[in-house]
Parts: C-alpha cells; structure tokens; sequence
C-alpha cells in the first residue's frame, strides 16, 4: 500500500523544506547542548539552561526570483560606499567576507534561548542506547498498554467495527430470509406487465407480502453492532543490569577521580532518563572490593593497594546470586587508572575472559589519567592485558580519558546507538 499526501503547502511555504529546517534547526540545538556540558559541573547537567545557537542556521530556505545574469553596480546617489568596499555588519560584530574583524564589540549574531531540564535532556540523551538491549527473556514490566480484546455490544462510536457489524447483520437477513431487493423489483416488474386480472391480485398480494418483510427485518438491526474492545495490558520489556565498577585505591588522583565520577554520573542520568526496568549496582575497590551504594560510591573517600580481580569477583559473584544471564542482560563498565598488582594480572585475565565477558552483552573500559598524560605512546599494564582480551572478545570497548572536555564524546561514542546487527568494538 502506498500513501500519497496531496495536501496543499501553505501559502509561501514548501514543506520539505521546511521539514529539512525543523532537521536541521534540531541538530544545532543538539550541538550547542554537548558543547555546553564541557563547560558545566556534571550536577549542572541535570539543570538545562541557556543555550545559542547562529542566527544564519535558523534561516528557513526559500527561492527569491533574481535578476537576469549577473550585475555588479553601485546604486545611484550613494556618497559613501564605492564598488569593491566591505559592508560591516550592524552593530559591529561578526567577521566580515574577507575573514575581518567587523569591529570590537564582542556581541556575536545568535539565537540564545532556555532549555528546561525535560528538554535538556531528552537533546541530550537523544541518539544514546545500551547495545543490543532485549535480545534475551523478557518479563513483565508496570508499563501497561492498551490492546485489542475481541467486540463488545457497547461502545464509542471511534471503535465502531464496521465490517464486523456488517457481517452480523448479513448472517441475520439470511436466516430471517429477508427479501432480496432485487426479487421485489422483479415481481414488481411482472405486476406491471400482467394482464389477467385475479393474477394481478396474486401478484400484489406477493409484493405488499414481502414489502412488509423487509419493513420487518431491517438492513441493520442494533443487535447486529458491535465495537472493538480494549483493555490494558502489562507490556513485555527486557531486564537488564549495569554494573559499574570503580577503581578507588591510592594510585587514583583526585582529577582520575574527579573524571571517573563524571563518566559514571553520565551513566547513571542515561540509565535511569532512558530506561525503567536497568537496574544498576555499585562496585568500588582497592585491593578489596565491595557492593555500595551511590551515595557511598560517588561520594565516600578510600584508599590502598590495587586489585583489580577483587571488582571482578564480586560482579561474578553477584551475578550468580542474583542475576542469571538466562534472564538478564547484563552490562558492565569500569574505570581505572590502569595501575594493578603484577601478580594479579593473571587472576583478572581469567575472570574477565572466562567469567564476566561470556555473560555480559558489553563491557566498557574507561582508563582515566592525568592531564594530557595519555598522548604518550605507552599503554599501561591494565590497557595492555584488556587490548590482548578484546581480539578475541568484540563486546569490550576500551577508551581513555585526560580531560573534563573529552568525558562527553567517550561516553557518546561507548554509548551511541548503533544498528542492530552491527558488533560493538
């Protein structure tokens, strides 16, 4: 079936374009919205504000009738301007078409305007999802739908179910015999042509008959509507876990830190804005590790030596006890410096190749440094046993961060939507 919209456009107006506006229009207020959150406190994001966006991108297209040809000239009675002069903007700022300065007022050509919180979020979280999410069981959820529940005799007259009634109403005549209207004309045809006298009375007789039939039994009787039925429904969804795991130990500084909480903040807001049914549990360690909760693990201090096996263990154990893989999806993302006990290398290469990557659909490494440390060509011991890992397991994601600026674009590229049938690496 295809459908063809043969609408009119409003006056003046091309819908298409107008459609690539409304696109396009979108995708500036996106950009400002991630530019905006380098500059923000990770607790800001929650807040909206203010974003702008250039005034030459809110410009609707449209078609202007010119003249023929191309003309250069100087309109008459101009004093001022000569051909080949640069006009400035109004009211000094901007650059000009040779890339000047169009004064020194610092007030640039935008479009400034208030995000809510509810907008500020749904921009920026738009085009973010977990991969693969709802490939296993499914359970029921509180979401609840309305869905289709046979006919009923009473309804709105919207969930009129004309074909049904139709139907009923045909089964009806049928088996009260109701006079086909083509039978009636035709005696009635043969009345006006007959000639015999008592036969005309017979005729007659035949045709009031079944005229009062069909007075009887009418075409549509209100026992023969029905309407469609709804009721509500609770809706499959999928269940899932996060599983986010911290390295706390003393090798962390506090800027690794600082951008370790920023990652898992960006985490959490997209959990819990996008999804109802993601539960997520808290996994901070040192040389231990132990199950907390978000307050404690954003905010609680710690230090000592670096195990990083021990965080493996307790997701493994965790798993076990309390969530299946047959009946989960199971994500998990970890952040560290890098830095582990040598001989615990070997302890976390069999948990994470053997244990935790075969349950969980994807696994996310964010290895945070110093500012502008990590554009050294060195990887450290942690990045270099995950990256011999990762040939062999594409659903592990390896990333590192140095700076506040670049949290975003990491957590968009681990977290972006992707298509269905594409691998995760």
């Amino acid at each position: 079936m295809q459908i063809v919209d043969r609408r009119l456009n409003p006056g003046g107006k091309s819908l298409e374009n107008r459609q690539r506006f409304l696109r396009r229009a979108k995708a500036l207020v996106q950009k400002a919205v991630y530019e905006s959150t380098q500059s923000r406190d990770i607790q800001d994001v929650l807040k909206g504000g203010e974003v702008s966006i250039p005034i030459g991108g809110t410009e609707e297209p449209h078609f202007r009738r010119g003249p023929d040809g191309t003309h250069e000239h100087i309109l008459p009675g101009n004093k001022t301007f000569i051909e080949g002069d640069i006009l400035p903007r109004s009211g000094g700022g901007g650059k000009s078409r040779e890339g000047g300065q169009g004064g020194d007022d610092e007030d640039e050509d935008a479009f400034r305007f208030i995000l809510t919180r509810e907008e500020f979020l749904d921009l920026f979280l738009d085009d973010l999802e977990l991969p693969d999410l709802a490939k296993k069981r499914l359970t029921t959820a509180d979401q609840i739908n309305l869905t289709r529940a046979g006919y009923s005799v009473t309804g709105s007259p919207s969930n009129l179910a004309i074909n049904r009634t139709m139907r009923l109403a045909m089964m009806r005549r049928m088996a009260l015999g109701r006079p086909k209207p083509e039978a009636v004309a035709e005696l009635a045809a043969e009345l006006e042509e007959c000639a015999d006298e008592d036969e005309r009375k017979e005729l007659e007789a035949k045709v009031k008959a079944l005229e009062s039939k069909v007075r009887r039994i009418p075409y549509i009787d209100p026992i023969d509507i029905r309407y469609r039925r709804f009721e509500n429904r609770p809706k499959p969804v999928a269940q899932a876990v996060m599983f986010c795991l911290m390295d706390v130990s003393g090798s962390m500084s506090e800027h690794m830190k600082d951008l370790a909480k920023r990652f898992y903040m960006l985490l959490y807001i997209f959990l819990t804005r996008q999804y109802k049914r993601v539960e997520i549990v808290f996994i901070r360690h040192t040389d231990t590790a132990e199950e907390v909760d978000e307050e404690t693990f954003f905010r609680s201090p710690a230090t000592g030596g670096t195990q990083v096996s021990s965080a493996l263990e307790a997701m493994r154990k965790i798993v076990t006890d309390r969530y299946p893989s047959a009946d989960w999806n199971i994500y998990a993302a970890q952040a560290s410096d890098g830095d582990n006990a040598y001989s615990d290398n070997s302890a976390t290469a069999v948990l994470l190749s053997e244990a935790i990557l075969p349950v969980c659909q994807y696994f996310a490494y964010l290895e945070v440094g110093e500012a502008r440390s990590l554009t050294v060509a060195s990887n450290s011991a942690l990045w270099a046993l995950y990256e011999r890992i990762q040939a062999g397991w594409p659903t592990l994601s390896m990333r590192k961060v140095s700076d506040r600026s670049q949290i975003y674009p990491v957590f968009h590229d681990l977290f972006q939507r992707r298509p269905a049938e594409g691998k995760v690496g």
